[in-house]
């Protein structure tokens, strides 16, 4: 007689409260990706500037994200998640506050480096709260694990977008490049000085709620995942995984997903903006369409997963993005903008599914593994400069959704191929949680 087939559980005993704890950290790093992308706009009109130089501000962002992911790494195998948490919040608060003196400069470097410091913060969070989600629960059930958290991700990016909305870019003074060119230094001070201080205002006013976050995480008692030693064997490590084609396909997958999120969602208001002839206030409605369509579409995702293989589910979205994509570059007017916006429904699956594909089975090199998929979002700064290049050198913002394209074809071989580079054993989860 054949035994009834044990249920797997999604969270351990226990780890409930800290996985509601964990999980809000999604919420807020989406938050911050989202605002930046508005800023992208808002600098375009207060200082003038082509869509390469805008760029600069996503080259700063995932530039960050790319340099600390590794010693965010190393940081949590040597003390705990939780330490990585707290130094990833309080790096996130500084570089937030740092938009204050900022504002005052009106230098945009100084802005630049405001976001790279905060932008530190938040690669030390997501390279801690990654592999810290598929720790506490079965390996079998990881990704859908990760699937659930991040569902929150897209809710602080409309959190974001909703922020950016109110109190950045409805306070820009409506004057073109041109006008602005013709007006003397003091009136365009003036201007920009306002401008902003609308941008200071809202990033300061987020410091002020990250700081009570830190205090609740410092005096939460959190789970610890267990390890076979803080001792960080850095090399070793890197050189087991670098022999795992499942892994390093994962790796390149995920840079070439971020460089199609950054950027379709970094240059939507600039295509809705010329498409329908709209300011920056009202193309950013669009915007926050396309997140809570790819916030809707991460639940119905993660759902689907009980029924169908994240691979499966992976091919299906690479192959709908591209799609979306064509008629984006093809299409016009409200056609375009739709096809835009549904880019962003088969985008949700892609980053936690190549995360979790990726992760398995990587045991002792977990931690270095999770690092590495977290530096891959440095995709997200090289083509979205890549992207904006193409947009100013060919005068066409449409043909630069050439890059997102490319993009979904190279997530799309992953899915293919990964079917036969996954790990044929199935291994015990290495980070299972204890108490502390």
């Amino acid at each position: 007689m054949k035994r009834k087939a044990q249920k797997v559980s999604l969270i351990r005993p226990g780890n409930t409260w800290p996985f509601i704890l964990v999980t809000s950290l999604f919420f807020l790093w989406g938050l911050a990706n989202n605002m930046t992308d508005t800023l992208l706009a808002a600098f375009k009109r207060i200082m003038s500037m082509s869509d390469f130089q805008t760029s600069w501000i996503q080259l700063a962002f995932y530039g960050s994200y790319f340099l600390l992911a590794l010693p965010a790494a190393i940081l949590i195998k040597r003390f705990t998640y939780k330490t990585g948490v707290l130094v990833g919040l309080g790096f996130f608060i500084i570089g937030a506050l740092l938009f204050y003196p900022a504002s005052i400069t009106m230098v945009y470097g100084h802005f630049l480096a405001a976001l790279f410091i905060l932008a530190g913060g938040l690669s030390i969070l997501e390279t801690a709260a990654n592999p810290y989600i598929i720790a506490m629960g079965p390996e079998e059930t990881g990704t859908r694990r990760l699937n659930w958290a991040q569902s929150f991700n897209p809710i602080g990016s409309i959190s974001g977008v909703v922020l950016s909305k109110v109190f950045i870019l409805s306070h820009l003074n409506l004057s073109d490049a041109g006008e602005r060119a013709g007006m003397t230094a003091e009136e365009l001070q003036v201007i920009q000085s306002e401008e902003l201080t609308s941008v200071m205002g809202t990033y300061v006013g987020v410091a002020c709620f990250l700081i009570l976050i830190w205090l609740l995480v410092k005096y939460t008692k959190m789970p610890k995942a267990s390890d076979e030693g803080s001792k960080v064997h850095l090399i070793p490590s890197l050189r087991r995984l670098a022999k795992n084609p499942n892994y390093c396909w994962s790796v390149i997958a995920q840079f070439f997903y971020m460089g199609a999120q950054i950027g379709v969602w970094s240059y939507t208001i600039r295509y809705v903006m010329q498409e329908l002839n709209l300011s920056e206030d009202n193309a950013a409605t669009y915007y926050l369409a396309s997140l809570i369509l790819f916030s809707v579409s991460r639940f119905i995702f993660t759902g689907l997963m009980k029924f169908f293989s994240p691979r499966n589910l992976l091919m299906l979205s690479a192959i709908g993005g591209g799609v979306c994509t064509l008629l984006v570059i093809y299409g016009s007017g409200y056609g375009g903008v739709i096809a835009l916006v549904a880019i962003s429904g088969f985008m949700s699956l892609m980053f936690p599914t190549i995360y979790g594909l990726g992760m398995r089975g990587l045991g002792q090199d977990t931690k270095i593994g999770g690092s590495g998929l977290i530096m891959a979002i440095l995709g997200g700064a090289v083509l979205t400069a890549l992207q904006g290049q193409v947009s100013d050198t060919t005068q066409s913002i449409k043909l630069s959704f050439y890059i997102p394209l490319l993009c979904f074809g190279v997530v799309a071989v992953y899915a293919v191929l990964q079917r036969k580079m996954q790990p044929n054993r199935q291994t015990v989860n290495p980070l299972a949680a204890e108490s502390l």
